[in-house]
């Protein structure tokens, strides 16, 4: 967790972290037995391609969207603004083994899973032509995890499209905010062109686990592809 700067530009200031100390603590967290995990959120930066907040379609899936995700880095992380970063699960500085075995476990465990928790993707820094952040951010950002709780309840008002869910137009709650019509359709869309580098580049970051990748992430990207494929020639 942590506070952002942003920039109101294309130039961006580095970022600054914290850790700000646990507002509440629950006598569950300390349960033996567990407790239950209903979802999963991952998060990228990218200032476009990535939507504002999507729902895989399933465990393989979501463990697809978490092995591909990347960000675009910023000052604080390189040196270098906006060039983009494959961090599978943001695990890479963490992970003490083969991160091919690592998705592989994933896949694994969702099969011992009766009720699989569902899988999410947040981007909170898409921006407009203008450079602009479309989404305030902040504490703003309880209302895609309000969305992201009525899916996992089985509500939340969803459109499909190749990558997976995306809120539709009146799923979010946006009242007290403005974000207009154009920025919200604009936080939305999956354009396919963008997807076409996006694909590309997944493919070329995939292929250097070689043999020890997972058939089943192999699978899901060439899913993507044909389905990305179904809405151009559609």
């Amino acid at each position: 967790m942590g506070s952002i700067q942003r920039a109101s530009g294309a130039s961006e200031r580095p970022i600054h972290r914290a850790s700000p100390a646990i507002a509440q603590h629950f006598a569950a967290v300390e349960a033996p037995e567990g407790v239950p995990i209903s979802a999963f959120i991952f998060g990228g930066r990218r200032a476009r391609v990535a939507p504002l907040v999507y729902e895989s379609f399933d465990w393989q899936h979501g463990v697809f969207v978490g092995a591909t995700m990347a960000s675009e880095t910023t000052a604080a992380a390189t040196g270098d603004v906006g060039v983009t970063r494959r961090d599978p699960m943001a695990m890479l500085p963490f992970c003490g083994y083969n991160m091919a075995d690592y998705f592989a476990h994933w896949l694994q465990m969702g099969k011992k899973i009766p009720k699989p928790p569902k899988i999410f993707h947040v981007n909170w820094f898409r921006k407009g032509a203008d450079g602009r952040f479309l989404w305030p951010g902040y504490g703003e950002n309880v209302r895609v995890l309000k969305w992201i709780l009525e899916r996992v309840e089985g509500r939340g008002a969803a459109q499909e499209t190749p990558i997976g869910y995306v809120p539709a137009k009146n799923g979010l709650t946006l009242d007290g905010i403005k974000v207009s019509d154009e920025a919200l359709n604009e936080l939305l869309r999956v354009n396919p062109e963008e997807w076409e580098a996006e694909m590309e580049d997944s493919k070329q970051f995939l292929s250097k686990f070689g043999k020890r990748l997972p058939r089943q992430i192999s699978e899901e990207h060439d899913k993507l592809a044909r389905r990305f494929q179904r809405v151009v020639t559609a």
